[in-house]
């Protein structure tokens, strides 16, 4: 063997690692685009399954405050519709959801366009719905372009737990 041909297989050999370094860097360069589009999606799906289970579980508590007994739970001046509302936006904002963005509505069960009021004595044991709605692009981490918005809802029909006892 002659002192050459050993370095010629030095050479070839690191030929070898710098052409598949080229390659390695050309697939990264092509695949990185979709890895990214993966994630941000991802990332904003996982908003918004957070944000509509938020909805859900505030339209749950506002509801579940209406089963209750009432009295003495009001603020001067307030009705029991002001006070839902209020305790579902309190409960959106403590979890970063703008209190200014949601729209939150009592309506009867049967009748969406209709306006349901705790406090009247004809609607004691009646069913109605509380309807808590907020613009994705308002939640969304990611830019929403006014055609691609739309809106997180959540609705929950539950019995108005006011009723008259009688001796």
């Amino acid at each position: 063997m002659s002192p050459a041909t050993p370095q010629r297989r030095w050479n070839r050999r690191s030929l070898k690692p710098a052409a598949r370094r080229g390659a390695v860097a050309v697939e990264f360069a092509a695949v990185a685009p979709l890895l990214l589009a993966v994630i941000v999606g991802l990332v904003e799906l996982s908003r918004v399954y957070s944000v509509q289970n938020c909805l859900e579980t505030a339209a749950r508590e506002g509801a579940r405050f209406a089963a209750l007994d009432r009295s003495g739970m009001m603020l001067g001046g307030k009705t029991a519709n002001q006070k839902l509302i209020d305790d579902v936006k309190n409960y959106l904002a403590s979890n970063n959801i703008n209190p200014d963005k949601v729209t939150v509505k009592v309506t009867a069960a049967d009748n969406p366009d209709h306006e349901f009021n705790l406090d009247d004595r004809a609607n004691d044991m009646q069913l109605f719905q509380v309807r808590v709605e907020v613009p994705y692009s308002d939640v969304s981490y990611t830019p929403v372009s006014d055609a691609n918005d739309y809106t997180l809802n959540s609705a929950l029909t539950f019995r108005n737990g006011r009723a008259v006892v009688a001796n």
